[in-house]
């Protein structure tokens, strides 16, 4: 009998080391793990286009396609499978006009921040569902666009050389505030080098599941293995993204980072370390 039911994980850094780099040994572990009836669960903030250079049913069995879901784009979509091809089975998309007021909040905060501040920052609008403001638009990733631990002591030294007394945690407020002037329920997350404004995260499309696909098929929280890279606390209160799989309906759960060198990490929370390799290393033991 396998281990869990289903394990939900993150996509960059969790699974692959990049959205550039090869994913064919992940999605080989993935197929003994989807034929045995586990349900895998790919939650990440990006788009179906960046996982698996967009064709991840190419490389899995359309009989193992059943058990395989995504929720992406922090909220906006979770998908199923149907005859071979990905559909969109929930969508939580903002309307236009909800779309404009998150545009809008996030203008004001980068207005904020180089008026007062005299830092400049650069807006990605292009999302469907939120804002990326850059706070280090002059750092380039190298490809790899998860968090790099390095990045947290660098944005926090700006942010306080800037007089930003309390660094992330002060723009994390600043940002959410920018949603009263909109009357907009902001819950905004960051990953150090960016600020993401929106009114959805991780824990929408985590909840979407647990409570429309698995509570139909008898399975539980305590039935489910949630994995990330991200679970870090990235300063005091202000929870790296694979947190917010840490909800009211998966609390229950077994959650695992992995990691290298995590800060303080959730209480519910173990680290094993080990990066991508760990991560294909724990599907193997599922079974």
């Amino acid at each position: 009998m396998a281990k869990y039911k289903c394990v939900f994980f993150d996509w960059d850094g969790t699974a692959v080391e990049s959205r550039t780099a090869p994913a064919e040994d992940v999605l080989k572990a993935m197929v003994p793990v989807l034929r045995a009836g586990v349900k895998l669960i790919i939650v990440s903030g990006t788009t179906i286009e960046n996982i698996a250079e967009g064709s991840i049913e190419k490389n899995i069995p359309e009989d193992c396609l059943g058990n395989l879901y995504l929720g992406l784009g922090r909220g906006a979509f979770d998908y199923g499978f149907k005859d071979g091809k990905p559909v969109i089975i929930n969508s939580m998309l903002p309307d236009k006009n909800t779309l404009l007021k998150i545009h809008s909040a996030s203008f004001d905060l980068h207005t904020k921040l180089l008026r007062d501040y005299d830092l400049n920052s650069d807006i990605v609008f292009s999302r469907p569902n939120y804002c990326k403001v850059d706070l280090m638009a002059d750092h380039d990733r190298g490809g790899k666009l998860f968090l790099q631990q390095s990045e947290i002591g660098m944005v926090q030294e700006k942010l306080k050389r800037k007089g930003i007394s309390e660094g992330l945690a002060d723009v994390i407020r600043m940002a959410d505030d920018m949603g009263t002037k909109y009357d907009l329920p902001l819950c905004s997350t960051t990953d150090a080098k960016y600020i993401e404004i929106g009114i959805t995260t991780k824990s929408d499309n985590v909840d979407y599941f647990m409570k429309n696909v698995l509570y139909k098929e008898g399975i539980k929280a305590e039935d489910c293995c949630f994995v990330g890279d991200e679970f870090t606390y990235l300063t005091d209160g202000i929870r790296g993204s694979d947190a917010y799989m840490i909800t009211e309906a998966t609390k229950n759960g077994t959650f695992i980072d992995v990691s290298e060198n995590p800060w303080k990490l959730p209480d519910e929370v173990r680290n094993i370390g080990g990066g991508v390799s760990a991560f294909k290393e724990f599907l193997s033991s599922v079974l």
